[in-house]
């Protein structure tokens, strides 16, 4: 059995969703509320106690960290392969997840947070916001206390979008070679990439790559025409669905 443990709108919880999408895998539905931070009630703590969604339980047994779902996934429930067979495609899959968990995820956080998530904090104080959201963090406290009541300055966002840009433009160059970042297989590395570029579009942002980086965009029509994609991103999982989005404009949080 496998209990899922997610947010409707979070992009590590979508490519979990889109891995046991593509694999065609059922599972059961714990939707964890971050608005509440229900993540950081005690009864979630000891299922994950970094706070943060998702998290997997299979037959008792429990899996953190987003990618870590997905290679477990894809290695327990061999049907609909989403790794190559072969150890050096393998490695280049790795490669690619290594660099979107360490720079693409990271840059999406900061205009997400500015852009949808800041009007939570109005009327706090520096003092309550540290203690209220960022203190109270296992794994985020330290990005809530850069971020700050009034959210990222202008230098934070320019970098992120710098990142995302730069990420674009690697995907650009690898997808010269075929319809996927691997080339003709459909990887976990296009399934954990597919929720950033996604979020990106859904904040008003996919100028970063549209001009520059056109197979991207193309790549993108071709990850949503997939039968998986919408059981991942149903409705109520993106942003715009339910929140008021701030266009970000430069010199707007300081």
């Amino acid at each position: 059995m496998l209990d899922l443990y997610h947010a409707n709108h979070s992009t590590c919880s979508q490519k979990v969703r889109l891995c046991m999408a593509e694999k065609g895998l059922e599972y059961e539905s714990h939707l964890i509320n971050l608005a509440t931070k229900e993540q950081l009630d005690p009864d979630y703590l000891r299922i994950n106690p970094n706070g943060v969604v998702p998290s997997l339980v299979h037959d008792g047994l429990v899996v953190i960290d987003s990618s870590v779902i997905c290679e477990y996934l894809d290695e327990v429930f061999p049907e609909n392969p989403l790794t190559p067979d072969n150890a050096y495609d393998r490695a280049r899959m790795r490669k690619w997840m290594r660099y979107i968990e360490e720079v693409p995820t990271a840059a999406v956080r900061f205009p997400s947070f500015n852009m949808a998530f800041l009007p939570r904090f109005d009327g706090l104080d520096e003092e309550s916001f540290l203690q209220e959201q960022a203190d109270v963090r296992p794994l985020r406290k330290g990005f809530f206390r850069r971020m700050g009541p009034t959210g990222f300055t202008d230098e934070d966002i320019e970098e992120s979008f710098d990142q995302i840009t730069k990420t674009a433009a690697r995907m650009d160059e690898a997808l010269a070679d075929g319809p996927w970042l691997l080339g003709d297989m459909y990887t976990l590395a296009d399934v954990i990439v597919a929720p950033l570029i996604d979020r990106m579009a859904d904040l008003g942002l996919s100028h970063l790559w549209e001009d520059t980086s056109p197979r991207v965009t193309d790549w993108y029509a071709r990850i949503q025409a997939r039968p998986a994609f919408d059981k991942a991103f149903y409705a109520g999982a993106r942003l715009t669905e339910f929140l008021d989005i701030r266009p970000w404009s430069k010199n707007a949080h300081g």
